[in-house]
């Protein structure tokens, strides 16, 4: 039997991880900061001993080789560090650090095939889906944070997911606390803490929706902090509009044209 290999790709404080440990055979955490990357290998020392978690102390990067690279660790806000270089307004609010890099390819290569990739790299989400989809790397399960349209698009563009589900973040904790989720060992309940990236999967509430019906949803909920979800081993409903009247009385049919239009998307 294949073993469940979850990615953890923006581990922060690890929060994420108990409940992927869960989950799965094997969970490899990439976190750059290295006082957070720290705080996870001692929380989970028994873990990694039984091979269980690996934890990659890096700053992910698409392109072969190591090498040391810049940074920015936010002052006030760890979960806010990110790769890319903070516009000149924000630099203020960030430390550059040099750190050293590894190849997203590298770490799969290592630790074997995904069964889920988590991606929350702050402004660097879009390049790392794009360079998985661009080498065939795609897993059962994905999800990324979707500040822009972009990661749904690519989403889509792959050819490999026909079901998405949206995750709103600053509500996981509400709407997933005490929540059922299925285990590697069966049924259990689990909550979902601040900052945590919740659930995926079949943990997720309510129905996979197609391709059209999600743009739709998009359309009403917005972009922010919200987890697009992609699958390709469970089936959506083209059927199941739960936005339907929500859309009609406050998104224009012209703006959901217009995006479907420029996505390729059927109207």
């Amino acid at each position: 039997m294949t073993p469940r290999i979850i990615y953890d790709l923006g581990a922060n404080n690890g929060c994420n991880i108990e409940y992927y440990l869960m989950k799965a055979d094997k969970v490899v955490a990439v976190e750059a900061n290295p006082k957070l990357a720290t705080q996870i290998k001692t929380q989970f020392a028994s873990e990694i001993a039984l091979g269980r978690l690996v934890v990659e102390n890096i700053v992910l990067s698409v392109e072969t080789g190591t090498k040391k690279v810049p940074f920015f660790i936010h002052k006030t806000k760890d979960v806010l560090s990110q790769f890319p270089e903070p516009s000149s307004e924000n630099i203020t609010k960030f430390e550059r650090v040099e750190l050293p890099s590894k190849c997203i390819f590298d770490i799969i290569k290592e630790n074997g095939e995904p069964y889920y990739i988590k991606i929350d790299l702050e402004n660097f989400d879009a390049v790392v889906l794009r360079a998985l989809f661009n080498n065939n790397i795609t897993p059962s399960f994905i999800s990324a944070e979707s500040h822009s349209v972009e990661i749904f698009a690519l989403m889509v563009a792959s050819g490999n997911y026909n079901s998405f589900s949206l995750l709103d973040g600053k509500t996981v904790p509400k709407v997933y606390n005490n929540h059922k989720i299925r285990t590697i060992n069966g049924e259990a309940n689990y909550s979902f803490g601040k900052h945590s990236a919740g659930p995926f999967g079949d943990d997720l509430r309510g129905n996979w929706l197609t391709a059209d019906n999600f743009l739709r949803v998009l359309a009403i909920k917005n972009l922010g902090w919200k987890d697009v979800h992609a699958t390709n081993i469970i089936t959506a409903n083209e059927n199941d509009q739960p936005y339907k009247i929500l859309l009609q009385r406050h998104t224009p049919k012209s703006v959901w044209r217009a995006i479907c239009k420029s996505m390729g998307l059927r109207k």
